[in-house]
């Protein structure tokens, strides 16, 4: 089943919650414009749009981008988002231009590079995907080529300044269970820095 059927089957929620950790760190990032990557059916995208921020929602499908755009409309923030239908690992990425890049659930270490200079100093870079693991009982991608190794993800991003990271197993919604690494990193650069205050969890 590619994309666009599982999201029009209803396999995933329509209008799901973004992700805690984003809503916990958006204030460190600077206002101004988003990119969301692998935007899905829009989770962060229309949650950055209620922030304030101008964001590109991209993804390779139709039907995602689909009920992103409706669930923009009904919370009042469709001109705030563009919608790009796109392959990732191909996507051009403009350099200097936001202020703030979400990823959810696309391994994204090739592109990384890329994905990094798109960012203006001091962005912020949030990152969320599975885990290698030796539990079973985990839900995700079924082979380890779709999945971070153990610090793969922080290692990749020891040239920003890692405001928070971990790597931990997740109940879903759903009651399955998910092994999850997550990271937000400032693009910056000196041993001196200001740290912006986040609340707990």
């Amino acid at each position: 089943m590619d994309w666009d059927e599982r999201f029009r089957s209803g396999e995933y929620p329509t209008d799901p919650d973004p992700s805690p950790v984003l809503e916990r760190h958006v204030e460190a990032a600077p206002d101004g414009r988003a990119l969301d990557l692998a935007t899905g059916t829009g989770r962060n995208a229309v949650f950055l749009a209620e922030q304030g921020y101008r964001v590109d929602a991209v993804d390779q499908s139709r039907a995602g981008l689909e009920i992103t755009r409706e669930t923009a409309r009904e919370r009042g923030v469709a001109d705030r988002l563009q919608l790009l239908q796109a392959d990732l690992g191909e996507y051009a990425y403009p350099e200097d231009a936001y202020e703030l890049v979400t990823i959810s659930f696309y391994r994204c270490v090739d592109r990384l590079p890329d994905i990094k200079a798109a960012l203006v100093d001091g962005g912020v870079l949030f990152v969320q995907h599975h885990l290698r693991t030796d539990d079973d009982d985990v839900s995700g991608p079924s082979t380890d080529r779709y999945r971070f190794a153990a610090n793969e993800l922080v290692n990749a991003c020891l040239d920003m300044t890692v405001l928070y990271y971990d790597a931990a197993r997740e109940e879903r919604p759903d009651g399955r269970t998910s092994a999850i690494t997550q990271v937000v990193a400032r693009k910056s650069s000196g041993l001196r820095q200001s740290y912006p205050p986040v609340p707990r969890a």
